[in-house]
This record gives C-alpha cells, structure tokens and sequence, in this order.
C-alpha cells in the first residue's frame, strides 16, 4: 500500500465513520462528512473533494454499504481504477 493510499484510507475512516450505517447512496453520507460535499481529502499531491468522489466513483460503489470499512475499500479500489492515486 503506498503512503499515499494509506494516508487517504485513513481520512476516509474517519470521515466515513460517523454515517449511519446502512447507507444506501453517496447522499447518505453527505451529513457524515465534516464540510459536507465540500469536504477535502489530501495525501501527498492528490486532492480529492467529495463531490469528485460522488461524480467519479459512483459506478465503482455498490450500496448498500453496511460499514465504513467495505465503503472505503471500494473507494480506494475505484481511486486505483480511474487512475486518480
């Protein structure tokens, strides 16, 4: 795992972690997120805002997630296949 993935999988735990579980749509865990939709996730040189997540993970997201962990695991692993880390 690069410090980069690891960095930005630790900030997505904690941002994700105060949603209540089920979620069912990125929607869902708009009131987790500490800046809602605005909120920005840095590790190294990759800036990520929660809306680009939203608009460029969404086919890479299967909801229902029943825990942060399973949600971000397909967050990193769609990060990985649009080549954005």
């Amino acid at each position: 795992m690069s410090d980069t993935e690891s960095q930005l999988r630790e900030q997505f735990m904690d941002a994700f972690a105060n949603a209540d579980f089920p979620v069912k749509n990125q929607m869902s865990l708009v009131p987790a997120l500490p800046n809602g939709p605005g909120t920005k996730f840095k590790a190294d040189d990759v800036t990520i805002t929660a809306m680009e997540l939203a608009a460029k993970l969404g086919k890479h997201q299967d909801f229902p997630y029943e825990d942060a962990e399973s949600l971000v695991d397909d967050i990193i692993a769609g990060l990985k296949a649009e080549d954005m880390i």
